[in-house]
């Protein structure tokens, strides 16, 4: 959590660097004073923020004192940030009379006068928190590594040993068992030094769970464990090593060991020493040593236990890293056997050649068989059958079938290379175990197998060597096992791939285009898996299971460990769902709780219940569920997120956990915060497109479930969801750092309840005392959910940015004007699906530093004369349609049936614009407003109703010269059918495109090296020609039609050249046709191999007809919308009887007309 605490300390402050140079250079009317406060304020902040960039290298996050300071630092880099935003928002116009006006008269402090007190009082504090950064030595401590005392210098290695201890286990898994250690054959004498990090904790049990290993006690004929006393007593620790050597063959000769061993020490008193020479001399012996504190200590008891070269082992348990280093020889290695948590792990010290490096890599191999994975190789069926037999594999069917038919497909690829990628605990090992172990049994696939666990840092030859297995030879491993991967027919798994340099490295030196294998590649992050899959490679997502799939696997596990247990009956139980939900779909954890659950019988329910309170408190401190590498990856994943990303994966709490977040909403959210800027090189939108396209590489965010990509791209998702257990695990977090809070069912007032960001959650009962005992000083979000109290909005939160009502229900016009009046820093207010509001007041032009203005689905459609003054408004999205519009004109009736936004004279004023829509060309001044939106030359996406033969000309005049714009929707008058036929239409950089209104053909302009991802048309008749021109279309992913008829009442999608059907429309994922005719559509055998969606909707009157289905092999959904013939269904099910799993079928009421 301290690396958290740091890189979201290093965000704020880095953005409040920014806003100081910007309030600087920018606000010349602050006073001089004023001026050189805020350069030393940044001054001192550029400080900070080095220091804050050397703590998280150095590990400081772990310094209590460190974590304090930087919470004061971040907390004191807000306020600096909010005083600034004061600044900015000082009105520009002379206040200067004011200044002569009596003192009685001038009552209230002028706002410059403010700012300039809240700049000298920050002063005063950035100086004190400076003060402390040096009072407490926090400079000395992190900021230098020559100020380090020597003392402190081995303390200071030891964490980054420990790092590296973990990444050297990742390549010897099957060493991470002391006991699996100890059972190396070696002919010296071995000494490992136990250690551990942050505590003694678990070391014992760790070595004790070794010396009783039954594999281990026949291997040694002399077992000794001496706790060490203080001083060292030479007589002391022979006669305890006896006593226990004697109990050792009692116990092989059945007898009363404590009476035999008091009766052999009396026996042998006098010659005990000559005894134990006997013993040593002549055993091999293994002796634990608990609580070695000294090398004197060590020194002495070393001259007892000599180097017989019988293969004897000594383990040293020991509270000191010191100790523990200078036990073992030189060069030694660490690896880490356990991690019990975040800050506490228990290390093993031994010399290098111990566990088999360089010139040991035979031994290796030798002892390689002990992993679970590599029983298998070469051919070993028995333990394939018996894993096959014994692991439960749920709702994982679709992926083992697409990962077959992936391996099918890489056969044709220049490299044979599948990805595989997904967070911890989804499943990506054990999927691809279950196509590995299929494989293994039915051999006329593949003729050798190899699963490899990858070491870090990578060693290529070790690597090799752990290919080759027993296969392993004297000759030179990396060139005989290219060789093997060339000329025979591999299947090869690299699991745990950690960086694209480490596959450089296997695939310069391994991997070569004429190889037979096939090679598998797992690991966590999207980026390495596209990089290893190479351009247009294949790359597999494997993703979290989904509430049913989850449920099944729970439910199996329970019953395979109590079959009494009557979990199928809580299938519905709501409690029992929130905590699967809570699981995210990840089995790894859904495991670890059946594991528990599978135990109780009485309190079963208590125990749900419980666990749903503290869900991941339970899961990381409760040692039954062992998910401590689970927890490992997720404080390492969040360790390594870059800096900018942590505020913005925190900020996900403010939406439920089971709500779909629309991509813009969350992106236009993160600029208006200040967490995604602009730079030299990008906007903020952009950067903050990039943040959402990274946190789904990083498996943050996943589509909704029970979804079909809703996109080209996956990384443009219309809509997302934060991942159920990573959400949780957020939660978990962020009270700690005080920056969200929520109100939700019924709350008690309470002072600790504070923040920067409030959710009102739906569930809350609305009680005006308790909202109105908050603190909101600081408050800069608030989200509301379910219904809207005039009380929600007050006069506290002067610091509000954020005003997120979307769908909140309830909202008036009144509401809006006090909102407005009350929140004059907004910079982002949602009105969207309000429909109670249809004003907007004079006022809203006071809102200066407004960025987005969202009132699309309201009831708004003018806007006022004075939002030209919002010059920093950037993103206005107006206009209704589909269920909202229905809705509207059921409440309004027929007078409302102007569904798109007037905007007034003067909007070219608004040049910071990017995002414009629906804008009602003709009722806004026709050629005239066509004129200023030609001004507003930073467009990316327009949407525009309203044209017609009279001003279409002038409009795509008006739009020619807009080289950003990316979105275009077009929608003409209601009379004005077929104007935007063969006219010239600018598309060179458009990547989604919408267009009502067309007669019989397309706008000249749209050609085969056209961008179009997105198309969207609605046509009175549909031609042939039309229909063979958007096939050839390189990269159109979404596909709508909506036709009144066609030419021959017939939809074909296929494609013919000298008279064979050629591919087309190759990458259309999404197809959603509606028809006001008869209709019937064909698909060819060589159209849409990647369709994943099939919406049809149908007018009343008219019939669908389809055929083809078969054809469609990634088709997952059908969606049957309207007055469609009874038989339609039944007649689309029967195209898929011999699939094994066809799509599922979906059944909407048709929407009322209008």
């Amino acid at each position: 959590m301290g690396d958290l605490v740091i890189g979201l300390a290093k965000s704020v402050v880095e953005g409040t660097l920014s806003k100081a140079q910007s309030a600087i250079e920018e606000h010349g009317k602050l006073r001089q004073q004023a001026q050189r406060d805020l350069v030393f304020i940044t001054f001192e902040f550029e400080m900070m923020h080095a220091f804050l960039s050397v703590a998280d290298q150095e590990s400081a996050a772990k310094n209590t004192v460190v974590r304090t300071w930087v919470r004061h630092v971040r907390e004191l880099a807000y306020d600096v940030e909010d005083c600034i935003e004061l600044v900015i928002h000082l009105d520009n116009k002379s206040d200067w009379w004011r200044r002569l006006l009596p003192p009685c008269i001038a009552a209230a402090a002028l706002p410059l006068d403010q700012a300039v007190a809240e700049i000298e009082q920050l002063k005063a504090r950035v100086v004190d928190v400076s003060s402390s950064y040096m009072r407490y030595n926090l400079v000395s401590d992190f900021g230098s590594k020559s100020t380090v005392a020597p003392s402190a210098a081995v303390g200071a290695t030891a964490p980054n040993l420990v790092m590296k201890a973990k990444e050297d286990v990742e390549g010897l898994r099957e060493f991470r068992d002391l006991a699996r250690l100890i059972n190396m054959k070696k002919h010296d004498l071995q000494v490992i030094s136990v250690w551990g990090t942050g505590s003694h904790l678990g070391i014992t049990s760790i070595i004790r769970k070794a010396y009783n290993d039954p594999e281990i006690c026949p291997n040694f004929a002399c077992q000794a464990w001496v706790k060490l006393i203080h001083p060292f007593n030479p007589q002391e620790f022979i006669q305890c090593l006896m006593a226990q050597f004697y109990a050792n063959s009692c116990e092989k000769q059945g007898a009363i060991v404590g009476l035999q061993v008091l009766q052999k020490m009396e026996a042998t008193q006098e010659n005990l020493l000559k005894e134990f020479a006997n013993q040593i001399n002549g055993n091999r012996y293994l002796v634990v040593l608990e609580g070695l504190s000294s090398m004197v200590e060590w020194d002495a008891i070393r001259t007892f236990l000599p180097d017989r070269k019988n293969g004897s082992w000594i383990i040293a348990s020991t509270e000191q890293f010191e100790m523990a280093s200078l036990c073992v020889a030189h060069p030694y290695k660490v690896l880490e056997l356990k991690q019990f948590s975040a800050e506490h792990s228990v290390c093993a010290f031994l010399t290098e050649a111990s566990q088999g490096d360089g010139d040991k890599g035979k031994e290796i191999s030798e002892e390689h068989e002990i992993c679970s994975f590599d029983k298998i190789l070469n051919g070993n069926k028995d333990a394939a059958i018996d894993w096959m037999e014994n692991s439960l594999f749920v709702g994982r069917e679709p992926e083992i079938d697409k990962l077959c038919q992936y391996a099918a497909m890489a056969r044709f690829n220049p490299y044979q290379v599948i990805s595989v990628w997904g967070i911890a605990g989804v499943g990506k090992s054990a999927l691809v175990k279950k196509f590995y172990y299929d494989r293994v049994l039915d051999s006329s696939h593949f003729e050798k197998f190899s699963w490899v666990d990858v070491c870090h840092p990578l060693n290529l030859t070790d690597f090799s060597r752990s290919l080759l297995l027993d296969l392993y030879s004297e000759e030179d491993p990396i060139k005989e096992c290219r060789q093997l991967l060339e000329h025979s027919n591999c299947l090869v798994v690299i699991d745990n791939l950690q960086s694209t340099e480490e596959w450089d490295l296997i695939q310069a030196a391994l991997v070569s285009r004429s190889s037979k294998s096939l090679i598998i590649v797992i690991t966590t992050e999207a980026s390495i898996a596209t990089y290893c899959a190479g351009r247009g490679g294949l790359v597999f997502n494997v993703k979290c299971l989904e509430p049913e799939a989850a449920f099944d696997l729970l439910k199996n596990e329970v019953h395979t460990k109590n079959s009494w247990q009557p979990l199928n009956d809580l299938k519905e139980d709501a409690e029992l769902s929130e905590l699967i939900l809570k699981c995210g779909g990840i089995p790894k954890v859904i495991v670890g709780i059946a594991r528990l659950l599978a135990t109780k019988t009485v309190t079963l329910m208590d125990t749900i219940s419980s666990l749903n309170h503290r869900f991941m408190y339970e899961l990381e401190t409760n040692p039954e569920f062992d998910l401590h590498g689970l927890f490992g990856w997720m404080h390492s994943f969040f360790r390594s997120c870059p800096d900018p990303l942590k505020p913005c994966i925190f900020y996900l709490s403010v939406f439920p956990r089971d709500h779909a977040v629309r991509r813009r909403r969350l992106v236009r959210r993160w600029i208006a915060e200040g967490y995604s800027r602009d730079t030299k090189d990008i906007s903020a939108d952009e950067s903050g497109e990039k943040f959402f396209s990274k946190l789904i590489d990083m498996s943050v965010i996943q589509q909704p479930p029970q979804t079909v990509a809703t996109v080209f791209d996956e990384t443009r998702m219309v809509s997302c969801q934060v991942k159920g257990f990573i959400c949780e695990y957020i939660i978990s977090q962020k009270t700690e750092e005080n920056l969200d809070f929520d109100l939700g069912g019924r709350c008690t007032m309470t002072t600790q309840r504070t923040g920067r960001h409030l959710a009102i959650w739906d569930s809350w009962d609305r009680d005006k005392i308790v909202f109105e005992s908050i603190d909101f000083s600081r408050l800069r979000s608030m989200t509301v959910y379910g219904k809207w109290k005039p009380f929600l909005v007050s006069k506290k939160m002067k610091l509000l940015r954020v005003l997120d009502l979307e769908d909140a229900s309830g909202v008036t016009d009144d509401d809006l004007e006090q909102m407005v009046k009350l929140l004059p820093r907004l910079k982002f207010l949602s009105l969207r699906g309000c429909i109670g509001v249809s004003h907007l007041p004079s006022s809203l032009g006071d809102l200066r530093q407004l960025q987005t203005l969202d009132i699309r689905h309201s009831s708004i459609v003018n806007l006022p004369e004075n939002i030209t003054k919002l010059q920093k408004l950037q993103y206005i999205r107006g206009g209704i349609s589909g269920p909202a519009l229905v809705k509207q004109l059921s409440m309004f009736g027929s007078q409302r049936r102007l569904v798109d936004i007037v905007v007034p004279r003067g909007i070219m004023e608004l040049t910071a614009l990017h995002t414009l829509g629906v804008v009602n060309v003709s009722a806004s001044g026709g050629k005239a407003i066509l004129e200023e939106l030609e001004q507003l030359t930073q467009l990316r996406k327009l949407g525009v109703s309203g044209i017609n033969k009279r001003n279409r000309l002038k409009f795509f005049s008006a739009i020619s010269g807009h080289c950003h714009l990316e979105s275009l929707s077009v929608r003409p008058d209601k009379d004005s059918e077929g104007c935007l036929d063969g006219i010239l239409m600018p598309s060179e950089n458009l990547q989604s495109l919408k267009l009502h209104g067309l007669l019989d053909s397309l706008p000249r302009g749209i050609d085969l090296h056209s961008k179009l991802t997105k198309l969207d048309l609605e046509m009175t008749i549909l031609k042939r020609s039309v229909i063979e021109f958007l096939g050839k279309l390189p990269k159109i992913c979404i596909l709508r039609l909506h036709v009144k008829q066609t030419e021959d009442d017939s939809l074909h999608f296929c494609v013919y050249m000298n008279g064979l059907e050629d591919r087309s429309y190759q990458k259309v994922k999404i197809l959603k046709i509606a028809c006001s005719s008869s209709l019937h559509v064909t698909f060819g055998s060589e159209t849409m191999r990647h369709l994943e969606l099939l919406k049809i909707s149908c007018c009343s009157g008219s019939s669908v007809k389809v055929s083809g289905l078969e054809n469609l092999t990634e088709l997952k959904e059908v969606l049957i919308k309207g007055s469609c013939e009874d038989t339609m269904e039944e007649d689309l099910r029967r195209q898929f009887d011999d699939r094994r799993r066809p799509p599922v079928f979906k059944l909407e009421e048709p929407t009322a007309s209008f």
